[in-house]
């Protein structure tokens, strides 16, 4: 009797064990080595073709032949660049295809008029500002400007695409940061959109009237044009506890910061942003032709040179800022082109948040949410849902709770990337993760194949995002951008977006939440009929 027992359990552990083999540990292992009749050796970051196993290649319009990825780095021993070592890796030297007319913003002969026009304009104003100004016994600061066809502000809108606002290898964008941060400034002027909120200017001109925060247009000897935004916040200085994410501060560093990590993250999306020592009496007071800002300047009791917003909102020496005595930091963002040539629509992002003391919205009370969103035009098609959540991964890194709106190209359509602008309320919390960020990929639980390697990658030891963030942000004048507790903030809200994803796909298969880019619907998984007709 004991001995049929015995049999008897036996047989029950060893069924057990089969049925545990069969249902959970052999799926695992064949999502690791799918199709390829053996298993990567390198953990869980496996960034090789299908052929040789592992995640789908990015299906990008902007990659043409695809180098093999089985080739993965080894932890550096020579201790040089880990920049320069993640910008070496095949997944960042994938080449864009020849671009036809219809997939660039701009053509030459249409942006070189354009600037013409505005160089003419500009001399008529001057001359009649300045005939005007001897009048009034007014004290004019004049400097030489010229007209540069191979500006490097120039060369920045003519390599804007469909896919991307700059090439990975564009020679013009070393060179913009350069000029923005030393090019001498010949004029000052509010923004439109502090005009159109004060009803001073073209509103047409204006994709979205915004903000209430101090920020200054200036423009440069060559006619580049930068947003000027200045430091309001210590870097070691955290949002107050009480503020709620709407009236945070503006931060110069942030948005300094968020260019690099946007390039880094290999999306392109963000203008290129420099820091910058601008001496506000004589960069900005001594250059300006609008009396309104000339009239909000003032000497502090320290003997420091201050002005402040007059808009709606922030209109008291309160809230000024102030030189230290005349030199301010302040981060130069880079104009894209003008609206007349480059139309651009403001659209509200469906994971908007309440900007009320007590709102909530539907996403933030409903968890099937992304269901609804997936049978919305432009969300039930394309690539939009998926660049939301490229999106909302970036913010989420950078900490930013304040996306209430993204704005396209027209041009481009419904294919067309989302610009990731005004990102100066990121990194104000190094100490907390917000979580609801990341609310488009937990709830669609959808991502693209090619943004997840990138974040694979950047997790690894030899590329650590932190590492090479401190890298990259080391070449910016102002720096350090960031303290040592935000780029560490960095490493760890990565390993959260991974294991959110990590979950998604315990939950529903690769198949289902890992994406090809540039999918034909988003509101059904794809066939092996639509796979076809991507290709």
């Amino acid at each position: 009797m004991m001995r049929r027992d015995r049999i008897f359990l036996a047989a029950t552990l060893t069924a057990i064990f089969s049925a545990d083999l069969y249902f959970i540990l052999l799926p695992k292992l064949r999502s690791v080595g799918q199709g390829s009749g053996h298993f990567c050796p390198c953990g869980p970051i496996n960034l090789t073709l299908p052929k040789h196993g592992g995640l789908a290649t990015p299906r990008l319009y902007n990659w043409t032949s695809a180098p093999p990825l089985d080739g993965i780095a080894s932890e550096p021993t020579d201790g040089g660049s880990k920049l320069s070592r993640l910008y070496a890796h095949p997944l960042y030297n994938i080449q864009t295809p020849v671009l036809g007319p219809e997939e660039r913003l701009l053509q030459a002969e249409q942006l070189m008029e354009y600037y013409r026009k505005k160089v003419s304009h500009w001399e008529r104003h001057m001359k009649h500002y300045i005939e005007a100004a001897a009048i009034s016994n007014v004290t004019l600061t004049e400097h030489e400007v010229t007209f540069d066809p191979g500006a490097s502000w120039l060369k920045f809108h003519l390599g804007i695409n469909r896919y991307a606002l700059y090439s990975r290898e564009d020679p013009a964008i070393p060179r913009l940061l350069k000029d923005m941060q030393s090019m001498t400034v010949i004029s000052a002027d509010y923004t439109q959109d502090e005009k159109a909120l004060k009803g001073a200017c073209d509103c047409t001109k204006v994709v979205k009237p915004s903000g209430h925060h101090l920020k200054l247009s200036l423009k440069m000897q060559n006619f580049a044009k930068a947003m000027f935004k200045p430091m309001r916040q210590q870097r070691h200085e955290e949002t107050p506890e009480d503020f709620f994410y709407f009236v945070d501060f503006q931060r110069h560093n942030a948005e300094i910061a968020a260019f690099h990590l946007d390039r880094i993250l290999d999306f392109r999306r963000v203008p290129p942003v420099a820091g910058r020592l601008v001496n506000i009496m004589g960069e900005v007071l001594q250059v300006t032709h609008n009396e309104d800002l000339r009239a909000v300047f003032f000497t502090s009791p320290a003997n420091n040179t201050c002005f402040f917003a007059k808009c709606l909102y922030v209109c008291k020496t309160e809230y000024a800022v102030c030189g230290g005595p005349d030199l301010l930091e302040g981060s130069l963002s880079a104009y894209l082109p003008g609206l007349s040539i480059a139309p651009r629509i403001s659209i509200p992002n469906p994971w908007i948040r309440s900007y009320t003391f007590t709102g909530r919205e539907e996403w933030e009370v409903n968890p099937f949410y992304c269901d609804t969103i997936k049978q919305m035009y432009p969300y039930n098609s394309g690539n939009r849902l998926l660049n939301i959540i490229d999106m909302s991964i970036f913010d989420f890194l950078t900490s930013n709770m304040d996306r209430h709106h993204y704005e396209i190209f027209t041009k481009f359509g419904d294919e067309g990337f989302l610009l990731h602008l005004d990102n100066a309320r990121g990194f104000g919390k190094h100490s907390q993760d917000e979580m609801s960020i990341l609310a488009p990929l937990a709830q669609c639980c959808m991502i693209k194949s090619s943004t997840l390697m990138r974040l694979r990658l950047l997790a690894r030891p030899e590329t650590r995002l932190s590492d090479v963030m401190r890298e990259s942000l080391e070449g910016d004048p102002l720096r350090p951008i960031l303290t040592e507790p935000h780029l560490l903030a960095l490493d760890r809200r990565l390993q959260k977006v991974l294991r959110t994803v990590q979950r998604c796909v315990r939950r529903l298969g690769e198949d289902e939440v890992i994406a090809k880019d540039f999918v034909r619907s988003a509101a059904r998984p794809q066939t092996a009929t639509d796979t076809e007709k991507v290709r």
